[in-house]
């Protein structure tokens, strides 16, 4: 496990920097209204519902009531004028995913994925807070699953931070012992916390699933289909320039124990590379556009602050 007060920031998250982004949490939304140039606007946004009405109370028309709120049975029945009143739904549910898995250990540049995934959890989390919503988390690694309940509280936000810094922490490059069958990738993990967050979701919850989709399967849309029957999701998907394509030279791989030395600069090694991440990523979204469901592609180079603003801010 990595010492917190001594890791480097883009191979570990540190917590300081998350708290900080609380002031770079501005210029998005993760609800309507959207601008023309978000991914949420246009037919997006009508699966965004944002806050709801709640029925208050029946009661004789007044002077100045709308009338499309007019309830024309009891209008009828008593033959005077009822108006039905309505009371804005004041807070909404968030409920994040984060993923912390061995797969998400990896960066080749600026950050590692993990760190990238926290935080854009952060961002959205004070984002959330900020609007008056509640915020909360399923945070997951390859063989755990933490839940923090949805609250519109700082408290809340530090609670998921500090579980989402304890996992980030455990993270390490060093080969898992075959003796211990759960110190590996564990690519069914992405189906028991979307099963999870479907028997935790209730109705018109958003939630956000940040991660890099290792081990999406068919089980995955079933548990997709099922949570966008009354709820909203958004997919931010955490990937590496180097997962999209490859520098021209010879690289050297491994897992740890063995190394392989590939050339890397020959063209079509890197087209079929380039394809291959293309293809699983139209294939990713053209799947979760069935359900209605944007999928927003964050790198670990660029700010996630301005690629979040770009994406959901317009700007």
């Amino acid at each position: 496990m990595a010492n917190p007060a001594h890791a480097d920031h883009r191979i570990y998250a540190n917590l300081k920097q998350l708290v900080a982004l609380q002031h770079q949490a501005h210029g998005f939304s993760l609800l309507p209204t959207q601008p023309l140039s978000s991914v949420l606007a246009g037919r997006h946004s009508s699966r965004l519902r944002g806050r709801g009405l709640n029925f208050e109370e029946l009661r004789q028309y007044r002077p100045g009531d709308d009338i499309r709120n007019l309830d024309w049975k009891v209008t009828n029945r008593t033959q005077t004028p009822h108006v039905r009143t309505y009371t804005e739904e004041r807070e909404r549910n968030i409920l994040l995913l984060i993923d912390q898995r061995r797969s998400m250990f990896f960066g080749s540049r600026e950050r590692m994925k993990s760190v990238t995934a926290l935080e854009v959890a952060a961002l959205a989390a004070w984002r959330t807070l900020a609007s008056g919503d509640r915020v909360g988390a399923l945070l997951f690694n390859d063989h755990e699953i933490r839940e923090v309940r949805p609250q519109r509280s700082q408290r809340a936000v530090m609670q998921l931070l500090h579980q989402g810094l304890r996992m980030n922490h455990a993270l390490s490059a060093v080969r898992p012992n075959r003796a211990q069958p759960q110190s590996g990738i564990n690519t069914s993990q992405l189906d028991t916390v979307l099963l999870t967050a479907a028997r935790r979701c209730g109705h018109d919850y958003l939630v956000v699933i940040i991660s890099d989709m290792c081990g999406w399967s068919p089980t995955s849309v079933k548990h997709i289909k099922g949570l966008t029957r009354h709820n909203d999701l958004i997919v931010p998907l955490i990937f590496d320039p180097l997962e999209q394509q490859l520098p021209a030279q010879r690289l050297v791989v491994g897992d740890g124990r063995w190394q392989l030395e590939v050339d890397a600069a020959q063209r079509q090694l890197q087209q079929r590379y380039s394809d291959d991440f293309a293809g699983h990523l139209d294939r990713l979204r053209a799947e979760l556009e069935h359900y209605a469901v944007p999928v927003i592609a964050v790198d670990t180079l660029a700010p996630v602050q301005q690629q979040l603003r770009q994406a959901l801010g317009g700007r």
